[in-house]
């Protein structure tokens, strides 16, 4: 079987690549015993504030066997059958289709599907994670986020290193930014409209490591588990073989 990104390796987050391996291994084993069937890897998160709990569906087959919690994520890529695939996103528990969509997976690739939005208007945001095009280097990281808020505006993402912004964006919901490469070290991650919108987080990141920021939850939300805050994921680590 194909191994993920020859020349260089992402070690996935929690599992390992040795256990992506075994299950990319696996799901080459469903329809026989040759190993030369490609994979892609999928990593899902549940950012729709007002959903307590999401099924995710992958042309009729289950991509998660419990629901999917609000902000929680699958934890690491999983490996699925490449090709156009139809995803299709249900509530929990009333079992009722939120969101759908045809998305096209490349074998031997990794990507993001984030579901998001509120209020009876939800989406599948389903992003490449493209890490062929990130370059390993003394020092650096790489970080990303995606505006899973659910409003109008367009608020300003910050993320600042050492007090210089390396991100100043204005931004649309559901936009997912590309990869940026950073230094290692303390970031300051901050998201403002100038009114319903103001929330700042600090984190440290590591050499090599990949890193994805979750801007969430509803604006004047009385809940304050839904109230807007930022989170981030451990997407995986980059070197170069």
């Amino acid at each position: 079987m194909k191994s993920f990104f020859s020349g260089r390796k992402i070690v996935v987050a929690i599992t390992g690549v040795a256990a992506l391996a075994f299950l990319l291994s696996a799901c080459s084993k469903f329809d026989d015993d040759n190993n030369s069937t490609p994979a892609s890897g999928l990593m899902s998160f549940n950012l729709a504030p007002d959903q307590a709990g999401v099924f995710i569906t992958l042309s009729g087959n289950n991509l998660n066997n419990l629901p999917l919690a609000y902000t929680n994520y699958s934890g690491t890529y999983q490996a699925i059958y490449p090709g156009n695939r139809a995803v299709q996103t249900y509530s929990y528990p009333a079992d009722t289709a939120i969101a759908e969509g045809n998305f096209t997976f490349t074998p031997d690739k990794y990507y993001s599907l984030f579901v998001v939005g509120a209020n009876g208007r939800y989406q599948n945001v389903v992003i490449n994670d493209n890490f062929d095009s990130l370059a390993n280097s003394a020092g650096k990281a790489f970080i990303r986020y995606i505006n899973a808020i659910p409003d109008s505006s367009k608020p300003v993402v910050t993320i600042a290193v050492n007090a210089n912004n390396v991100v100043n964006d204005n931004t649309f919901f559901a936009a997912v930014s590309e990869f940026r490469t950073i230094d290692a070290g303390n970031v300051v991650v901050t998201v403002n409209n100038g009114s319903s919108i103001d929330a700042s987080r600090n984190i440290t990141v590591e050499q090599g490591k990949v890193y994805t920021v979750l801007l969430v939850g509803a604006p004047g939300a009385a809940d304050t588990t839904k109230a807007v805050q930022i989170k981030y994921i451990f997407n995986g680590s980059i070197s170069d073989q």
